[in-house]
């Protein structure tokens, strides 16, 4: 079953494939500076939370990789300015932040065992290319775990792309309904374009029909008429960001296919990586929402299709507990009450061959 290549590390430099052009044309890019991977990030050349984090990884990699430093101190004041300069891409998706995180805790490492700058970098090298390991085993296992929750016939929904594209590995949602249809499970999933990046159409639309599963693509204001039909099973999206109640934050539109489903009784699923939880924060009204151009919305593919007016672009919205069944992870299920079960799986054994 075809599964994309979004980044990759190389002794070129990190590659990546321009998600933008999609799914007209398949280009990709060699980027040997980490800023040029920063740029990637926040144009949305390579986007989706998990897969982010494994770009920011990587920049932080390639930044440390590639510096002059002469020193140990040198290096590490500039791998300082490397992370900082990662952090300020997207403010939404924790995955960047966990990955960052995790690059500076190696760094440290590193630091304190070795002045040998060539150790250092290479060891930076290393931790950048197993979190990218670790992102594509996290998606087996969610998928696995998932898989039992799909209807063994019929319509499923999706939105956004939560797909090979956005982790690196086969995704989280669409891992999800992969690993169902692979375990023989005869299933047709709904796209919503979502507008107005067009995730949906573009991404999601071209995964699934490279991977042969059947697919109907629809305008997202035909969500509510396809729920109301009685003919969906699920409903499974990704995650960029979940608080300790399981306030869980994902692509725009996502909270009104959650309201839609909860009316029509069709059971509203996340899936996602331990790292896209955000236990700091109590509840959704503290996650971050980026803002977007509001050119994306006044326009298409740089075609104006709407008068010279005012334009709001919140890029994503938070979908309350309330209105989620379950949340896959690699660690296992999590269900309501999700302060509980969030923080239990947040603190189980990570499975062998997996290390965050």
């Amino acid at each position: 079953m075809y599964v994309a290549q979004p980044i990759e590390w190389t002794d070129r430099g990190v590659v990546i494939l321009d998600q933008r052009r999609l799914p007209a044309e398949e280009v990709s890019y060699t980027y040997t500076d980490y800023r040029d991977v920063a740029k990637a990030i926040g144009e949305m050349v390579i986007r989706g939370a998990p897969a982010i984090g494994v770009a920011a990884a990587m920049g932080a990699a390639l930044g440390a990789l590639h510096s002059s430093a002469k020193s140990v101190g040198a290096l590490e004041s500039e791998f300082a300015e490397i992370c900082a300069t990662l952090t300020k891409t997207r403010p939404t998706a924790v995955d960047l932040f966990w990955a960052l995180e995790r690059m500076k805790r190696r760094f440290a490492e590193l630091t304190a065992q070795t002045s040998d700058l060539t150790r250092i970098k290479q060891g930076m090298v290393e931790e950048a290319q197993q979190v990218h390991l670790e992102k594509r085993a996290t998606d087996e296992a969610i998928g696995r775990f998932g898989a039992e929750f799909m209807p063994r016939e019929g319509q499923v929904m999706t939105q956004c792309n939560a797909g090979a594209l956005a982790t690196g590995g086969i995704g989280t949602a669409l891992g999800v309904i992969r690993v169902a249809f692979e375990q023989g499970r005869k299933l047709h999933v709904l796209v919503p374009e979502t507008r107005p990046y067009l995730q949906g159409a573009r991404l999601t639309a071209w995964e699934l029909h490279k991977a042969g599963i059947p697919l109907t693509l629809i305008t997202d204001n035909m969500v509510g008429h396809f729920l109301k039909s009685g003919k969906v099973g699920a409903i499974v999206t990704g995650a960029d960001r979940i608080a300790a109640n399981g306030d869980t934050a994902n692509k725009i539109g996502t909270y009104q296919i959650a309201v839609l489903a909860k009316e029509n009784n069709v059971p509203f699923y996340v899936a996602a990586p331990i790292s896209t939880f955000d236990l700091s924060i109590p509840d959704g009204e503290h996650i971050p929402i980026e803002e977007r151009s509001a050119a994306e919305v006044t326009h298409l593919q740089g075609v104006r299709i709407a008068p010279d007016v005012h334009a709001a672009h919140p890029a994503f919205d938070v979908t309350p507990a309330r209105y989620i069944a379950a949340i896959f992870t690699e660690r296992g299920v999590a269900r309501p009450p999700y302060d509980e079960s969030l923080r239990a799986l947040a603190h189980t054994p990570q499975p062998v061959g997996l290390r965050m």
